[in-house]
């Protein structure tokens, strides 16, 4: 009998982190891996304002027959404003498409490089999303690293523009727009328009990664540095979520856009990510992105309660960084005080992340990326102690 001859594939190592926590039996664990917003609770809580929108389209009773291979209009036109607000010239066209969430976006915007210039390299940061590398391997598309470093609690421009001095015209530089995940760094005006003037000297294109939009400084202030770029280079690539700021994981919305110099470009582009998607899954699921379209007309309620939550993490960070100053802890584990958005990496090694683990039930991944917006304040005593006590031991 004819059988397939599955090759051993690795697991995921955010996952398998999840599900090394799940099977942990002490009861002072703490999930620190996936990248997911939680209340004082422990809980991953369902905004009102999404709430609202679900109610009030189950009353509608709309149709649930197909849509187009691009998604859902209104949010497709919402998302657009959302990300670049006015800052799109009127002779620039953007192609926007429903996407199954940020990776979507990411998957298919690599898809549609690897389709127009086969071989295009990336440059990705180092440290970065964990799954940046996979999608443009996927996609065929080779990537080399730029440095991400700290330099004053915010990422040395310096040693990114000194790597991406190797960059040839046509490549393609993947940014973190806000909030970088792994490290928390942000890019200040100025660093964004050193990189924008950089892109326009080597002719490369931007892509820009949106995922936490409002977790940072603001809905508005985030977007500063992904507007700048718009403005100043004639294609930029955006790929964008509504996991984080509206809550909506589960439901896998997001965007790709591609701002372009002509229609004719734009429409080339909406063609190729429309036959992309059109082979890997039809057409999006129209769920959460009708309840976005119907939040971006609740954007006060919206944007007080994100802004709440962004509060709610900023405290967090607050809290931590007071206790560990008290603990008389290595000015490294301050550096989390200059951190924007989710995320944290720790000045830790694979080793003592482990330590962490084994010895306190406390979960961050292999790079020691810890989540802060995954804390209660009553877990951060017991985490300053862990943290304490890891960085004691020998970083071999």
């Amino acid at each position: 009998m004819a059988m397939l001859d599955f090759p051993v594939a690795e697991k995921d190592p955010l996952f398998a982190l999840s599900h090394r926590f799940r099977a942990d039996p002490r009861p002072e664990k703490l999930d620190l891996v996936l990248g997911v917003y939680r209340d004082e609770q422990g809980q991953t809580p369902v905004m009102d304002v999404v709430c609202q929108a679900e109610l009030e389209l189950a009353e509608q009773r709309l149709s649930k027959s197909y849509r187009s291979l691009s998604g859902h209009t209104r949010f497709n036109a919402g998302m657009v404003q959302l990300l670049l607000g006015d800052a799109l010239p009127r002779a620039r066209q953007i192609a926007a498409l429903q996407t199954v969430g940020g990776t979507g976006a990411l998957s298919l915007l690599a898809g549609m490089i690897a389709v127009s210039s086969p071989g295009t390299m990336v440059w990705s940061s180092d440290p970065g999303y964990v799954n940046h590398r996979p999608i443009c391997e996927g996609a065929g598309l080779p990537i080399r690293p730029y440095r991400l470093r700290s330099k004053a609690g915010m990422a040395d421009i310096a040693l990114i523009l000194e790597d991406l001095e190797a960059a040839q015209s046509g490549d393609v530089v993947l940014l973190h727009g806000c909030c970088h995940n792994p490290t928390g760094l942000e890019m200040d005006l100025n660093s964004w328009s050193a990189v924008a003037d950089l892109c326009e000297r080597k002719a490369l294109i931007p892509f820009v990664d949106m995922a936490y939009q409002g977790f940072g400084l603001g809905l508005e202030e985030d977007a500063i540095g992904l507007r700048l770029l718009v403005e100043r280079l004639e294609t930029v690539l955006v790929a964008a979520s509504c996991s984080k700021n509206m809550g909506l994981y589960c439901e896998r919305t997001g965007a790709a856009l591609v701002i372009a110099s002509s229609t004719r470009e734009a429409s080339n582009a909406t063609a190729v990510l429309e036959n992309l998607a059109w082979t890997n899954y039809s057409m999006p699921p129209d769920h959460g992105a009708s309840v976005a379209s119907l939040v971006f007309q609740r954007y006060d309620l919206w944007k007080s309660e994100l802004e709440a939550m962004r509060q709610r993490i900023v405290a967090l960070r607050g809290q931590l960084v007071d206790c560990l100053r008290q603990t008389g802890v290595s000015r490294r584990l301050l550096d989390i005080h200059h951190h924007s958005g989710m995320f944290s990496v720790l000045p830790f090694n694979a080793k003592q992340m482990e330590f962490l683990r084994q010895e306190y039930s406390i979960y961050g991944t292999d790079g020691a990326r810890i989540n802060v917006a995954g804390l209660s304040t009553a877990d951060v005593p017991y985490l300053v102690r862990a943290l304490k006590e890891t960085s004691g031991i020998l970083r071999t």
